[in-house]
């Protein structure tokens, strides 16, 4: 018998990273054409997101019927990225990997840190460059020029033109590429308004306020093929042999030993890290979904709550007439219900959000805290948090990374409870820098405005499970 460690035999795929000359090129709408028209064809899909996105790869998801995953080169270590890349490609014909912001764009000025740059080296996948050129005419080919030269470590499959206003612009673009860039033009996207998914202040609408049809999906497949070269695209991409591995699971704990963890699960909470999820699966938690807009009850039997990100703001009097539901989540918290929320989950479990109307909406009341939304951004970047004190995802002095992205702020403290809440926190957005205390608990309930992804730490998804497993034996202590 072979050891599960063993390669059994081995597979070719393709891949290739999608990249922008910067944020708004239009990279997401051309990998969504072009993840449709792999699938279209029949292309098993391995799909990817560079950086810290929820929505993207949630499009990515709905479109290929393969979960999406995000990689990350500041939050998670070169192993971790790799080890997610190689196991999610295992079975797939291709790997489509898009980029985030510009293709050097990342953590600071002075490293490649977190950019898609970065990644395309370390997956060893060639580039697609992406090229807003409205507007743009001979001065395209100095900017494509400029990008292939700048790192002479990637390798280029080509340039995409987007935004171009007709054919006669694309044949300009092409006679100005010749003699100057080596990269081929495979093709140019005509102004479409019809293929747009419409945005909203964190982004692109979510998948699940903005569900693709299948007759969108098609136009997005249809606009591919009409404006690019995918036959030669797919026959330059190199294929490599990649092992085939039978797999532990890597759950550290007996059937007998699983904890029960209720995730909120709706268009106003829906953004996670799905690694997040196969972390705490991994040391023994049992993920039950719910909608806090609609469902009354909490799923019976749970021994822990988690609240992700989303837009509650959005769905702010559906949450707050579902009263029956909040009252019970303040409850567990009173009870010692290990519960974690993170962004808009936090603001859940907070006592009140204000919208930038001045309309003010209850919510669950287990911190006695108001935020608000604001009409302008408040914070965004990466975030590297030690923790201070003890708590449901680990011990005190230990580090996890991740990121922050919100229009809304704590307003102010409603009463005396505040003295309850301890910071257990020190944030910095750059590692020894700008240290700021965050991270808010009470009891076992904790909540900041950090998007951790337990990837940067696995040992947090450990001792999650293990408070909730606690709970679910008696112990209601701190």
């Amino acid at each position: 018998m072979a050891n599960n460690n063993s390669q059994i035999t081995t597979r070719k795929t393709k891949g290739l990273v999608i990249a922008g000359t910067r944020s708004g090129a239009g990279k997401t709408t051309i990998t969504l054409g072009i993840l449709a028209s792999l699938v279209k064809r029949g292309w098993r899909v391995a799909p990817f997101k560079v950086g810290p996105d929820f929505i993207d790869p949630g499009h990515h998801t709905a479109i290929t019927g393969v979960t999406s995953r995000n990689l990350d080169g500041w939050m998670l270590s070169e192993a971790s990225n790799m080890e997610c890349f190689r196991k999610n490609v295992e079975n797939a014909d291709i790997a489509v990997v898009e980029g985030v912001m510009g293709l050097f764009d990342g953590y600071d000025g002075k490293s490649e840190a977190g950019s898609t740059a970065q990644m395309a080296k370390w997956t060893g996948l060639p580039v697609l460059l992406i090229v807003d050129a409205k507007s743009m005419a001979r001065s395209a080919a100095a900017m494509v020029q400029g990008f292939e030269r700048f790192d002479r470590e990637l390798n280029f499959v080509g340039v995409v033109f987007n935004n171009i206003g007709s054919e006669r612009h694309l044949t300009y673009l092409k006679d100005a590429l010749e003699d100057n860039v080596n990269m081929p033009c495979l093709g140019g996207i005509v102004r479409d308004k019809v293929v747009t998914i419409p945005e909203r202040h964190l982004g692109l609408v979510t998948r699940n306020d903005h569900i693709l049809s299948d007759e969108a999906i098609d136009s997005l497949a249809n606009m591919i093929d009409k404006s690019m070269d995918v036959d030669a695209l797919l026959d330059t991409l190199p294929s490599w042999e990649k092992p085939l591995m039978n797999h532990d699971t890597g759950n550290f704990h007996a059937k007998n030993d699983v904890t029960r963890i209720g995730v909120a699960m709706d268009n106003a909470f829906c953004f996670y890290y799905q690694d997040n999820f196969e972390i705490l699966e991994r040391y023994g938690a049992e993920l039950v979904f719910f909608s806090p807009i609609k469902d009354r009850h909490l799923p019976e039997n749970l021994d822990g709550l988690y609240f992700g990100g989303g837009y509650p703001e959005l769905f702010a009097k559906h949450l707050a007439d579902n009263s029956c539901l909040r009252d019970q989540i303040r409850e567990k918290s009173i009870d010692g219900m290990p519960i974690y929320g993170e962004c808009g989950g936090f603001m859940y479990l907070c006592k009140e959000l204000c919208d930038t109307e001045g309309n003010t909406f209850p919510m669950t009341g287990c911190f006695p805290y108001a935020t608000r939304m604001l009409t302008r951004l408040k914070s965004l970047g990466y975030r590297e948090v030690v923790l201070s004190k003890n708590t449901i995802l680990g011990n005190c002095a230990q580090v996890l990374r991740g990121h922050e992205f919100h229009y809304s702020e704590i307003m102010s403290s409603l009463n005396q409870e505040s003295q309850n809440v301890e910071t257990v926190y020190s944030v910095s957005a750059r590692t020894g820098m700008n240290k700021a205390e965050e991270g808010y608990q009470t009891g076992r309930t904790l909540g900041s405005y950090v998007h951790l992804h337990f990837g940067s730490q696995p040992e947090a998804g450990r001792y999650f499970a293990g408070a909730c497993r606690e709970y679910s034996a008696g112990d209601t202590s701190p």
